[in-house]
């Protein structure tokens, strides 16, 4: 591949804070090699995240910047063949260690172009193999949700097997995660939801136990996986044996919680902070899914041309009528 080449691509265009699926658009681009030491990937498939809705909402991108390629996930080929997984977060060139604690950090479609595209550049380091037993479908899925889920488990919560978690809300792509691979990795594991059809579907994936948003639970957990904010914050740490943890990634319902300081120090609870994951971990977070056979939800596959629009994936992943994965099919 040259060092530029047109690419068919979604593109936010302009931001629409009450309708982001208009505010994009399938465009043909002209990509380039960004920095030195980048490589081209030909994407097969690729899958979308709430960060591509807030994108489109104007959050994290500036005028001028647009239009901007969407998307932090893809799996595709290398100019050798070689099938990869793409790790979205891009670092400087001189930081070693975790990369999430870079705090210059970005993800691809901030700084630079994203992987809704037929083909995306990224730093030759950013990509791990995909084994023979992942499907594209499946591997377009992992390098946000599922591994924001796998860092929120085992990294930042530290969870064993035997030991219990509560993943605060049902449906939504990390919760979903959270389910799979923790019930995998011999946890167990209580969910709350507020919609009796995502508590089903949750107890198909595996959930042992599961209560509506705010119930007391039959036991504590050891950790709390919390995405939600001030709508469950309370819930959260009133939850927690004495000595556990709180694994935060988001908080869909607004960060101003009452932190309840008085229980989290009489309790010796702990709050940490988690966001994305490393390389590193994309490469563990393949080889469980390859051990236990578990593999992620997907609620729809659909083309690149399905993505923008009022009645477009972007639009539906906005109103929440997404359980798991939307995957955009770009080969």
């Amino acid at each position: 591949m040259s060092e530029s080449s047109r690419s068919s691509a979604v593109v936010v265009e302009s931001f629409r804070p009450d309708d982001p699926g208009v505010g994009a658009r399938l465009a043909s681009v002209e990509l380039h090699r960004p920095e030195p030491g980048w490589i081209p990937v030909t994407v097969e498939a690729a899958s979308l995240n709430h960060h591509d809705v807030w994108s489109c909402r104007g959050v994290g991108l500036r005028e001028s910047q647009l239009p901007m390629v969407l998307g932090t996930d893809a799996t595709g080929t290398l100019e050798d063949g070689t099938p990869v997984i793409v790790h979205g977060v891009v670092t400087s060139p001189t930081w070693r260690g975790d990369e999430t604690l870079d705090p210059t950090r970005s993800l691809l479609s901030e700084r630079y172009p994203g992987t809704l595209a037929e083909r995306v550049w990224v730093p030759e380091g950013n990509v791990v193999a995909r084994p023979a037993g992942l499907s594209a479908h499946e591997a377009a899925c992992l390098p946000t949700a599922y591994l924001t889920a796998y860092r929120l488990l085992f990294t930042a919560a530290g969870l064993r097997p035997g030991q219990s978690v509560l993943v605060q809300g049902a449906g939504g792509g990390v919760a979903t995660a959270c389910i799979l691979l923790a019930r995998a990795a011999g946890l167990r594991v209580l969910v709350t939801s507020r919609s009796e059809s995502r508590a089903e579907r949750a107890r198909e994936l595996g959930a042992h136990v599961v209560v509506e948003s705010g119930a007391r639970l039959p036991h504590l957990v050891d950790a709390v996986i919390e995405t939600v904010g001030k709508a469950t914050w309370s819930h959260s740490l009133r939850s927690l044996v004495p000595g556990g943890v709180v694994a935060v990634a988001g908080a869909t319902t607004g960060p101003d919680a009452d932190a309840d300081l008085n229980r989290v120090f009489f309790k010796g609870l702990r709050v940490v902070g988690s966001t994305m994951g490393t390389r590193v971990e994309l490469e563990r977070l393949v080889s469980l899914l390859v051990a236990t056979g578990v593999r992620p939800l997907v609620d729809r596959v659909v083309p690149l041309d399905g993505v923008p629009g009022s009645d477009g994936a972007l639009a539906a992943l906005a109103a929440g009528e997404v359980i798991g994965k939307v995957v955009v099919d770009v080969a």
